[in-house]
């Protein structure tokens, strides 16, 4: 989590709150209320009957209807078998995940609830939406829940494109209930994309419909579904057409592709058409993983490949890192395996593994990270230390702060590692607290990891960018205030935007002539290397989560 405090928009149904890497961004709306009193009160009022239920509309319009509780139970659910063995896990899991997305929950948290026990706590979440059970998950149906939501949520304006053309009129689908369209998606989702049996498809997915909402709801699923198959068997499918002006392109491109037409729009600004093309296509492909090997804790990555071997997951040796290593499948085994648990190994992108290495911790050093949880360049740079040194892991996020002391503990760096609950922009003048090298991982709107975040795309908005970059500037100018003169600061994000990098250094040097770039070429590859001395990397050209950093030098 980023040091600094909550951000409004004052009159405005937007507010924004920044993490490491990226800024979360809440709307304000009456289902979203709703949402965060039944999720506040599903503790302690599960049994209590409640007056109303609110669902909003496409539109954002809101209905309210009666119900029999509190807890999110839909059409007298809460009367139905506790438990249904009929009904797929993995899709009424995936459908209520998806509803809790849209609701504001944290999509990466989402999709590692992948570990012991987490069965038990999907189905709770399951019989308190939808007011039964289903058989538990196995590991089979874990992995499809990964795939269904990850995939549903980054096709979203394609499916829903293709949902509203076979639609008898638009109203129809603008005014549809939230879990009906969640069944819609992953339906059209695992036709389309994933190219299931298309007769298994309908049928589960109608059974969900029916045992969740009503037998009208299933009557609908099972039209649509199957004016789907036979468009798709005739390779007729609805696509838009890309012509007319750049906006009309943009659109069409958008819906193509599954992007917001803003981020089209920018991105074509910024890089042309087809690089814009090759970029989507990339954030729309499944995202492999990068695994460190704590080498702190004297696990190496011939220990870890051997333990990958014995496993049976595939692997690639990462070309840019020593210590790394890449997976596409086999996340479940070895977390089921305890390696991470153990603190033997990290998920980590190589993207920001290379940053660590820009900052160059040598054994010896003091080193702040201004804006450390959850903690993976901290706990890397930490095992970089050789025990000699010290890191001051810095945050606003008290319990992601705790969840870091937890990690520094198991990777066995604790006696390096210490934190501090704060503001960043508190810290200012504190001449007690300075460091040979600062870290600022600053709040981003995330462009740079739309592939593993699909979530993001349709969380950020254009008049966002503006408030972000103030934000950047602001904690730009209090980490360096902690950096001993002669010392280096280096400033990163998970973001591709121009403005959001390369504009944030060039307006910080203008502010601050103690400081000068100091090229990054001593310590990566010159395919990461700009033409300013910056590192970036491009997740079409180098597959990996895009990525900037620059490394700054203060004068003496």
């Amino acid at each position: 989590m980023e040091a600094g405090a909550h951000l409004s928009r004052a009159c405005s149904p937007l507010s924004i709150s920044h993490c490491r890497n990226t800024i979360s961004i809440s709307i304000h709306c009456p289902l979203s209320a709703r949402a965060a009193v039944e999720h506040n009160n599903e503790r302690n009022s599960r049994n209590k009957p409640a007056k109303t239920s609110t669902t909003r509309t496409k539109t954002g319009h809101v209905q309210t209807s009666t119900t029999g509780t509190r807890t999110g139970h839909l059409n007298g659910a809460s009367n139905r078998p506790k438990l249904n063995s009929e009904i797929s896990p993995h899709r009424a899991v995936s459908a209520v995940r998806l509803m809790r997305i849209e609701l504001g929950g944290a999509f990466a948290d989402l999709l590692n609830e992948q570990g012991k026990g987490s069965g038990d706590n999907e189905m709770g979440y399951v019989e308190r939406t939808i007011g039964f059970r289903t058989r538990k998950l196995d590991d089979r149906d874990l992995r499809l829940v990964t795939e269904i939501v990850g995939g549903t949520t980054r096709w979203r304006r394609y499916l829903d494109h293709l949902i509203l053309s076979l639609c008898h009129d638009e109203s129809t689908f603008r005014n549809m209930e939230p879990l009906l369209l969640q069944i819609l998606r992953i339906g059209f989702y695992e036709i389309v994309k994933l190219e299931m049996p298309a007769y298994a498809v309908v049928d589960e997915n109608v059974k969900l419909a029916k045992a969740a909402l009503r037998l009208g709801a299933g009557n609908m699923v099972n039209a649509l579904l199957r004016k789907l198959v036979v468009l798709k068997e005739s390779n007729s499918l609805p696509v838009p057409k890309v012509g007319g002006d750049n906006r009309q392109q943009a659109r069409a491109l958008a819906i193509i592709h599954s992007h917001p037409v803003w981020m089209v729009r920018r991105w074509i600004s910024y890089i042309g058409y087809e690089e814009a093309v090759k970029l989507m296509t990339w954030n729309n492909t499944d995202p492999c993983f990068s695994i460190r090997a704590n080498i702190g804790k004297g696990f190496t990555r011939a220990d870890l490949v051997t333990e990958l071997e014995t496993l049976k997951v595939p692997y690639e040796l990462s070309e840019h890192l020593d210590d790394f290593v890449r997976i596409r499948t086999g996340m479940q085994v070895i977390k089921q395996a305890g390696l991470l648990e153990k603190g033997l190994c990290s998920v980590q992108d190589e993207s920001a593994g290379l940053v660590v290495k820009i900052v160059d911790p040598k054994p010896g050093e003091s080193i702040i990270d201004c804006c450390a949880a959850p903690g993976g360049k901290t706990l890397f740079m930490a095992s970089c230390l050789n025990g000699q040194g010290s890191i001051c892991a810095i945050d606003i996020n008290k319990g992601r702060l705790r969840i870091l002391e937890e990690t520094a503990k198991k990777h066995e760096v604790d006696h390096i590692v210490t934190t501090l609950n704060a503001d960043l922009c508190a810290l200012v003048n504190h001449d007690d607290m300075k460091a040979d090298k600062v870290l600022l991982d600053a709040p981003c709107s995330g462009l740079g990891v739309l592939s593993k975040r699909a979530d993001l795309r349709w969380n950020r908005r254009s008049e966002d960018m503006e408030q972000l970059t103030n934000l950047q500037d602001a904690l730009l100018d209090s980490a360096s205030t902690l950096v001993k003169p002669g010392g280096v600061l280096v400033y990163s994000t998970c973001s591709i935007d121009p403005q959001e990098n390369e504009e944030r250094i060039a307006a910080f040097l203008l502010r601050h002539q103690e400081y000068r770039v100091d090229s990054v070429d001593k310590y990566v590859s010159s395919s990461f290397v700009t033409v300013g001395g910056f590192y970036s990397s491009n997740p079409v050209k180098h597959s990996l989560d895009g990525a900037f950093a620059a490394r700054l030098l203060r004068s003496s």
